[in-house]
C-alpha cells in the first residue's frame, strides 16, 4: 500500500510540475503518434548531442506539421529529406526523413500534412523531429499541448524541465527594407545545387535600394568576391561583426564610423547571385551565426 501511494504521489508531481517556458506562445501536437525511441540530448550550442527527438513510425505514413506557419525548406540536407516549418515567432520545426508533400512558401495549418515518412534514420522507421529558433535547440515535446507523463524509479525525484527564453526573432532594423527569401542554414544551392550551408540570411529588394547599418559600427574591409561580390565588413564592438554582399560597388571606406541606420551602400546582383538581394551576414567571437537572430 505504501509503495502504491508513492507512486501515485510521483506521477502528480510530474502532472503538476513545471514545464519549459512556452516560446512565444509556441503549443505544439505530435507529427507522429509513436513512441519516444531516443529523447532530446540537453547539450550547449556547440557540444555534441541529439538536438530533437526520435518518434516511432511507419514507412509511407503521414507527417504533419506540429504548429501552424509556413515551410521554410523542403528538400534535401546532407543526404537527408527534410522540411522545416517557420512558426512567425522566431521558432522553427523540422521533420526528417521526410518526402515532402509542400514546398517552400507554403501555409500550413496545425495538424495539416507535409510528407510521409521515409526509412533510414533509424534501425526501425522513426521520425527526427527538432525545434530551433536558428541558435540554439529545445525539446519539442516539452512545447505539447498536453505533458508528457512519465513514471520514475520508487525515491526518484522528478527532473526540473528545461527553461528557455523567447527565440530570437528578426532585429527591429533590418539593413535593407524587402522580403527574407533565404535563411541562414543548411540547403541546396540554387546555381551549383550542391547541399551547403547557406552562411547568411537573404533579403530580396530591388537592385538600388539603399542597404543601411542596423547598428553603428566601423568599416573594417572592403573588397571583392567571385562568390559574395562586392563586400562590406562593419565591426559593431563585442565581438559582433557583419558583412553585406552583393553590392553593386563600394561607397564606404575602411576605417569610416558609421551610425545606426546610416547608408553602407545599395541592393545588387553580383558575384554568384540569382537576382538583386542583400546576402547579410554576422559572427560573434569570430563564429558565424543567423544574423536574423540578434
Amino acid at each position: 500500500m505504501r509503495r502504491l501511494l508513492l507512486l501515485l504521489i510521483t506521477v502528480l508531481a510530474l502532472l503538476s510540475g513545471p514545464r519549459p517556458a512556452q516560446a512565444e506562445g509556441l503549443s505544439l501536437t505530435r507529427p507522429v503518434e509513436g513512441e519516444v525511441l531516443r529523447a532530446f540530448d540537453d547539450v550547449g550550442r556547440y557540444a555534441a548531442g541529439h538536438r530533437g527527438v526520435d518518434l516511432a513510425g511507419e514507412v509511407g505514413q503521414s507527417v504533419a506539421a506540429g504548429a501552424a506557419g509556413t515551410v521554410s525548406f523542403a528538400g534535401t540536407v546532407a543526404g537527408t529529406a527534410t522540411v522545416s516549418v517557420d512558426h512567425g515567432n522566431g521558432w522553427r520545426t523540422t521533420y526528417q526523413p521526410v518526402r515532402a508533400a509542400v514546398s517552400a512558401g507554403t501555409v500550413v495549418a496545425a495538424g495539416e500534412v507535409i510528407g510521409t515518412l521515409l526509412a533510414g534514420h533509424c534501425p526501425r522507421a522513426c521520425l527526427h523531429w527538432g525545434l530551433t529558433d536558428g541558435a540554439d535547440y529545445a525539446d519539442p515535446l516539452g512545447y505539447l499541448d498536453a505533458p508528457v507523463v512519465a513514471l520514475l524509479p520508487l525515491g526518484a525525484s522528478p527532473p526540473t524541465p528545461r527553461t528557455i527564453g523567447p527565440a530570437r526573432s528578426s532585429p527591429d532594423r533590418l539593413p535593407v527594407q524587402g522580403r527574407i527569401t533565404s535563411r541562414f542554414g543548411m540547403r541546396v544551392h540554387p546555381i551549383t545545387g550542391v547541399t551547403s550551408l547557406h552562411d547568411g540570411s537573404d533579403i530580396a529588394a530591388a537592385c538600388g535600394t539603399a542597404v543601411a547599418a542596423p547598428w553603428a559600427g566601423t568599416v573594417t574591409r572592403t573588397l571583392w568576391s567571385s562568390a559574395y561580390g562586392w563586400r562590406v565588413f562593419v565591426d559593431h564592438g563585442s565581438g559582433l561583426v557583419t558583412a553585406y554582399n552583393h553590392l553593386p560597388g563600394i561607397e564606404v571606406q575602411v576605417g569610416q564610423r558609421v551610425g545606426a541606420g546610416e547608408r553602407l551602400g545599395s541592393v545588387g546582383t553580383t558575384g554568384l547571385s540569382t537576382g538583386c538581394h542583400l546576402h547579410w551576414m554576422a559572427w560573434r567571437d569570430g563564429q558565424l551565426i543567423d544574423p536574423l537572430t540578434l
